[in-house]
């Protein structure tokens, strides 16, 4: 993967964690990216969630209604990629556990 470690991009992180509710996210994503690049993003997020739970790519792309090759992204990123998917995967099962 591509090295974009900055100053800029750490700034851009901790604001994001430093957000303690789902509305300051809507708040602040609002602001920040368009709503076509917010719902891009929860497709992603929502294949990767799919594809390691073992649902094909013909099942995925009806249900999210993504193309066939947007999955195969997200599956080389799943597969091959840093861990990010499946960290976050893990810590929102986690999550949803504890309600």
């Amino acid at each position: 993967m591509a090295n974009f470690r900055s100053e800029s991009v750490d700034r851009l992180f901790k604001t994001i964690l430093a957000l303690e509710t789902v509305d300051e996210c809507y708040d602040y994503f609002e602001d920040l990216c368009t709503v076509k690049e917010i719902l891009d993003m929860s497709q992603r997020l929502d294949t990767a969630i799919l594809l390691s739970k073992g649902i094909s790519y013909q099942r995925i792309s009806e249900q999210i209604d993504i193309s066939t090759a947007t999955i195969g992204r997200v599956s080389k990123c799943l597969n091959y990629g840093s861990g990010g998917y499946k960290k976050a995967i893990r810590k929102l099962e986690d999550a949803e556990g504890e309600k």
